[in-house]
């Protein structure tokens, strides 16, 4: 349990910490508590983006010193692993030509063009959230690790982050995740309980699609298709809660 909770924070954070063992067990422990990793980043988060507010910063500008920040403390991970995606999916190949496009290091203009309306969608929508729906949105973007890394969803390469973590999470897990972190989510809209449960299932659905998409393009799973799994859920969650 605790190695792969160090699993997941040192690979879904920036946080140094000393590697312990790594194979698929640890693998499928640190990516059923992957959640666990979001609602931490998103407390730093929020209470980055809280006390900007409270300084006087303007909201526009508090929104995107967040994004930034979550960047940084993800190493830009997720929006590479976007990037990548939305590249090989605009690119109409399959298979292993479609793998090359995402192993390429450089980003095509359908990567560039789905980190920036990414960022502009969050950073548009933190101008107009509490600290919960932050918080409820980094853990749901994590959460959609849980659910792409779920039994049944096999591997596109036979090696990579992808091979370690895929088809590692039983579903009683998936299903324990799901319905914890929905349940959080009822704080995410004052006076409206039932807005971050419906944000949560609405973004997890988009997950489970994108997920099945790329398994029938690709062949399976892999580690960038995790990273635009996140930014997905991510921004999916966030436009839901913004709703009025």
């Amino acid at each position: 349990m605790l190695d792969g909770l160090r699993l997941a924070i040192t690979t879904l954070t920036v946080l140094p910490l000393r590697p312990g063992r790594v194979d698929r067990p640890t693998a499928a422990v640190a990516m059923s508590v992957a959640p666990l990793v979001g609602a931490l980043l998103g407390l730093i988060l929020a209470a980055g983006h809280e006390g900007l507010r409270t300084a006087g910063s303007p909201p526009l500008v508090a929104a995107g010193v967040t994004v930034a920040a979550a960047a940084l403390l993800t190493r830009s991970l997720h929006l590479d692993g976007l990037a990548d995606t939305v590249d090989a999916l605009g690119s109409y190949r399959t298979g292993t030509k479609a793998l090359e496009i995402m192993k390429k290091s450089d980003i095509g203009p359908f990567g560039v063009a789905a980190i920036a309306v990414t960022v502009l969608i969050q950073a548009a929508a933190l101008t107009d959230t509490t600290p919960w729906a932050l918080i409820t949105a980094w853990t749901t973007g994590r959460l959609a690790i849980t659910i792409a890394c779920r039994r049944g969803v096999p591997a596109a390469r036979p090696d990579g982050l992808g091979a370690m973590v895929a088809s590692t999470v039983p579903l009683w897990a998936v299903a324990t995740a799901a319905v914890t972190v929905a349940g959080l989510a009822t704080a995410a809209v004052p006076g409206r309980p039932w807005q971050g449960p419906a944000a949560v299932a609405i973004a997890l659905l988009a997950v489970v699609l994108l997920v099945r998409h790329c398994v029938r393009r690709f062949g399976g799973l892999t580690g960038d298709v995790l990273g635009c799994a996140v930014e997905l859920a991510t921004t999916v969650t966030l436009v839901a809660l913004t709703l009025a």
